[in-house]
């Protein structure tokens, strides 16, 4: 990365990267290259493993939802640690809990003594460690590279977390083909040593913005009381409770196309498997695209910029829920990936950029409760309109109720002429 100035042209493409030129955040987004393909190509693994021992799809659900309810239900502890601890040493904790539980994993296969309740253990274990690790590594991200240069940072992680989405399950799935499953885990085990030595050989005293550690006991709080400070703090910003209902909802309602993609394939445009495929493709590749634009742009969001992309990922969702044209259909929906990763990027942005240090870990928790806890619901609700009503129109309901939302925003913003604190 030695090409990657201090003050990259503004008209290059290296502008896309301009928040490698700090390298404490090089150092992690490096072994995050090698530790998120791993971790995607385990995914397909074990979804595979658990088809090979149960032939079910409750049981996949069932895997599946182990790893992801602590995420949920256990988050909001994993903000109030990452506040209370230096964040670094929090991330390495994580990083080295997740690898013995990959090479655990390996292990159970390679001796062909895995069971199917080893699994649902183990991913219980992934989504405990997961619920401290995820609003550990967002409100590090910060410290790692300054408020001037969040954006691109951001844009960033969000761009690599795609490109490892497409890459990841295709190599799991070749290498299953030639060399069974168990390597997948071993594999997924052995990556965490490039983020886990990415963060060894981070330099503290060149961080951004680290929040002050607790000091003499009379300024120790609880747990719960640590908690509440956060929440507090969330629900008395208006502008941080607004960007966090507002885009929670738009979540909920007009991110879960992913569901109903297969059944537009078939009952809606009449394309099959391989129509099927390029539209899940084209939500990828707009999606990627937007990383790349934030990551380029590097501008700092604001509440106006994120309620103008939600209102146009609602107007695009209602265009393709009424498209019967294959070829429409397929720019309509990468427009939609596209404007869902701008929006969502541009709050997690907005949200680490507004909270104070000290309490920026407990704001990223209630941010992921809300962003990421909508989608499950998401999915379960527009597979029920769908069954109802069928799915252009249950996209449809879910797009005018995110416009709805938008609007519903947008007054409020104009009425209390909200900024970021």
């Amino acid at each position: 990365m030695t090409s990657i100035t201090s003050n990259p042209p503004k008209k290059s493409l290296l502008r896309a990267f301009t928040s490698l030129r700090h390298r404490n955040y090089r150092l992690y987004w490096s072994g995050q290259i090698i530790s998120l393909l791993g971790s995607y190509m385990q995914s397909i693994g074990q979804v595979w493993l658990v088809l090979e021992l149960t032939h079910s799809a409750w049981q996949l659900g069932l895997v599946g939802a182990l790893q992801a309810v602590p995420v949920l239900f256990f988050s909001l502890f994993g903000g109030v640690f990452a506040d209370r601890w230096p964040k670094r040493n929090v991330l390495l904790c994580t990083q080295l809990s997740a690898m013995i539980q990959a090479l655990l994993l390996w292990v159970l296969i390679a001796t062909d003594t895995i069971q199917l309740w080893h699994l649902y253990i183990l991913a219980l274990l992934l989504g405990l460690t997961n619920s401290l690790g995820r609003p550990t590594g967002q409100a590090f991200v910060i410290e790692m590279v300054g408020r001037e240069d969040l954006p691109n940072a951001v844009a960033l992680n969000s761009m690599l977390s795609q490109m490892m989405r497409i890459v990841g399950p295709g190599l799991g799935g070749i290498i299953i083909a030639a060399s069974g499953v168990p390597i997948l885990f071993l594999l997924n085990g052995v990556s965490f040593l490039a983020v886990i030595v990415g963060l060894l050989l981070i330099k503290s005293h060149e961080l951004h913005a680290q929040a002050p550690q607790v000091g003499s006991k009379s300024e120790r709080k609880n747990t719960w009381q640590s908690l509440r400070e956060g929440v507090d703090y969330v629900w008395n910003t208006p502008a941080v409770l607004l960007l966090i209902l507002v885009v929670g909802l738009v979540l909920l309602f007009g991110s879960n196309f992913n569901v109903l993609l297969p059944l537009f394939a078939t009952d809606v445009l009449h394309i099959g498997a391989t129509g099927f495929g390029f539209l899940s493709a084209a939500t990828g590749v707009g999606a990627l695209l937007a990383a790349l634009w934030l990551a380029w742009n590097n501008r700092q969001p604001t509440i106006r910029r994120v309620l103008v992309s939600t209102l146009i990922l609602g107007a695009l969702e209602v265009l393709f829920a009424v498209s019967g044209l294959y070829l429409l259909s397929i720019v309509l929906i990468a427009s939609v990936g596209f404007m869902e990763t701008d929006f969502a990027a541009q709050a997690m942005t907005a949200l680490q950029t507004a909270a104070p240090d000290h309490l920026r870990g407990r704001v990223m928790s209630v941010q992921i409760l809300f962003f990421d806890g909508s989608l499950p619901l998401g999915y379960l609700l527009m597979g029920w309109l769908s069954g109802l009503f069928g799915p252009a129109r249950a996209m449809l309901i879910g797009a005018l109720l995110c416009l709805l939302i938008t609007a519903a925003g947008w007054i409020w913003h104009k009425a209390k002429g909200m900024r970021f604190p």
